[in-house]
């Protein structure tokens, strides 16, 4: 491939654009981040990346727990307005439709209408310059039970969207499954050649 090298930037895509309730089922707020995603598997943590400008700034340094709430195709649109609108002027909850639920671990509030919402408390918050990094234990994950086959998780029915440099993406058909590349062909049986 023929390549041009331009000045180092944020450009690693696609990534999730994830809308994160925070504060309290009385008082709370949504911020939709796309700088968000795992670090580390046991134990189960997570981060977001804010801004310290941000209304939600001071609310999650104070509250030190939030909900990552993957967001469906079906709702970039108020996830985009959750992104640019201030929560100090505006109630996303109640603009948006949205309805608050209770979550199992934290006082945080989840978003009802996503098919998944990660519970997560706070450990570490790391300045990084434009940005700080709340990174995160994930205390529980709540997922609608319609996207379960028995105890399988079917993330394709969520029909989740991601973020690429500016615009928002359905994400589209499964084209391998982890391992794939590796796996072993099966055998015909000896009943099958006969």
């Amino acid at each position: 491939m023929d390549k041009i090298s331009w000045q180092g930037g944020a450009l690693v895509a696609p990534v999730p654009s994830v809308m994160v309730s925070l504060g309290d089922m009385e008082k709370s707020n949504i911020i939709t981040v796309a700088w968000c995603g795992i670090t580390n598997t046991i134990p189960p943590k997570t981060y977001i990346s804010i801004r310290p400008s941000r209304y939600s700034f001071d609310i999650l340094k104070e509250k030190m727990e939030f909900v990552i709430n993957l967001t469906p195709a079906s709702l970039a649109k108020k996830a985009d307005f959750c992104g640019m609108h201030t929560g100090r002027r505006v109630d996303k909850f109640s603009k948006c439709g949205f309805t608050k639920e209770k979550a199992s671990k934290i006082d945080a509030p989840m978003i009802s209408e996503c098919p998944i919402s990660i519970e997560c408390k706070v450990t570490d918050i790391i300045p990084l310059g434009s940005h700080h990094m709340f990174l995160a234990d994930i205390l529980a994950v709540n997922v609608e039970k319609s996207l379960l086959e028995g105890e399988k998780l079917c993330i394709n029915r969520a029909h989740l969207c991601a973020f690429a440099h500016g615009e928002y993406y359905k994400l589209g058909e499964r084209i391998g499954k982890f391992g794939f590349s590796v796996k072993k062909k099966k055998m015909p049986s000896k009943s099958a050649k006969k």
